[in-house]
């Protein structure tokens, strides 16, 4: 049988009305509110290949120590500890200040001063059992005499591990120009 170019068109549009209504209805080959049509397999073929997800290892970082004010001067007592399931390589500690330092502070080796108000320092390894910990301390010099610093405590960087309890190595704390020591 041979078509007109007319014929030929219409059945064209006819086809093509056919095929939306069908994808409409059925969802590129779902139907609506049932079951996947299922799609045929190539013979010897063990069906689809689940997506690759890369093993994360997990740590439970924690810090914990405490904050005290005197004057001028500012001091951090910091303990930061694993406790797993797995060993970490290294982390980054940071510490926020809600007033200024004043210039460059000495530091410990592993801490440096990212800006007037922040304070990072590297973990090293810690081992999954918590026993391992590492143990920082600052004495550090403010802009002024305040009557209260907030320091904020978080970890900045963890090597890449997930971390289900960032409750424990995320901490605020106010300590007023007391002296005394006030624990996160």
């Amino acid at each position: 049988m041979v078509l007109t170019r007319r014929a030929r068109l219409v059945v064209f549009a006819a086809a093509a009305a056919a095929a939306t209504v069908s994808t409409v209805l059925w969802g590129a080959g779902k139907a609506v509110g049932a079951a996947p049509v299922p799609r045929p397999v190539a013979e010897g073929a063990i069906g689809p290949v689940p997506a690759y997800r890369p093993v994360v290892p997990e740590a439970d970082i924690s810090h914990h120590g405490h904050v005290s004010l005197w004057g001028e001067g500012l001091g951090v007592w910091l303990l930061s500890e694993n406790h797993g399931p797995s060993d970490l390589m290294r982390s980054t500690v940071r510490l926020r200040f809600s007033v200024a330092l004043t210039g460059r502070q000495e530091m410990p080796d592993d801490c440096l001063q990212a800006n007037a108000r922040t304070v990072l320092c590297r973990t090293g390894p810690l081992r999954a059992d918590g026993s391992a910990g590492r143990q920082i301390a600052l004495e550090l010099q403010l802009a002024g005499r305040p009557d209260e610093v907030v320091v904020q405590v978080d970890t900045a960087w963890n090597g890449g591990v997930t971390d289900r309890n960032p409750q424990n190595n995320q901490h605020e704390v106010l300590a007023p120009a007391t002296g005394d020591e006030y624990v996160f």
